[in-house]
């Protein structure tokens, strides 16, 4: 297919030269390359699109309850694949996995019948795809122990770190809402949680802004 960079394709896919040639090509023929702007939905619910390949950009995973409420579950960066945005390749997933484009970004997809093909038939291909369920799991697992278990204000000085690491940066912008939905809480908690970190002199809050101001006493915040 045009525009497509099959040569980060075989390196992202560690199973590509256990392919047989018409494997292979139908890989090639079938394969898609998706282009979204920052706040586009990738993945909606139930539906069955397939196996993402990031090859830039920035997508965040994340399920809703049943009142509306956001609870994000691990992002992708570039160079990540992820299989959880279809379920329908996987037995017995019983909660539907919402996707969306956190930055501009470039996704191909291996349509969920040519990858279901492709992992019926090839044992290279099974064994890839139960190591990527585990990750991805093991990623939501850790995200529901931080919800059940962990305090509000411990899970939002986690957050903060998590996010100045991935932005490179300790001036973050984002709003209330957008933490709130990210760490699964209410957007008034969350607002009363920060101007506390505020009034401790851990962050500087302005309209759409954090700045983390104190690092390391977020981070024992976070330790616990």
């Amino acid at each position: 297919m045009d525009n497509m960079d099959f040569t980060f394709v075989r390196e992202v896919l560690p199973f590509w030269d256990e392919l047989g040639i018409a494997e292979q090509s139908l890989l090639r023929d079938r394969m898609i390359r998706l282009d979204f702007e920052a706040g586009m939905s990738v993945h909606s619910g139930g539906d069955c699109s397939g196996l993402v390949i990031v090859k830039r950009g920035q997508l965040r995973t994340y399920i809703l309850s049943e009142g509306g409420r956001e609870i994000t579950l691990f992002r992708l960066f570039e160079r990540d694949v992820c299989v959880l945005t279809s379920s329908c390749i996987m037995k017995n997933i019983t909660f539907d996995i919402h996707a969306e484009a956190e930055k501009e970004s470039e996704v191909y997809l291996i349509p969920t019948e040519v990858f279901r093909q492709l992992d019926e038939a090839n044992m290279a291909v099974k064994s890839f795809t139960a190591e990527i369920i585990a990750s991805r799991l093991s990623d939501v697992m850790w995200v529901i122990e931080q919800v059940v278990f962990m305090s509000l204000d411990r899970r939002l000085a986690s957050f903060l770190l998590d996010l100045s690491s991935i932005e490179g940066s300790m001036d973050l912008p984002i709003t209330h809402d957008a933490i709130a939905r990210n760490i699964g809480s209410a957007r008034e908690a969350v607002t009363r949680m920060l101007r506390y970190f505020q009034s401790e002199g851990m962050v500087a809050l302005s309209r759409g802004r954090v700045r983390l101001t104190d690092h390391k006493k977020l981070q024992r915040l976070a330790s616990g």
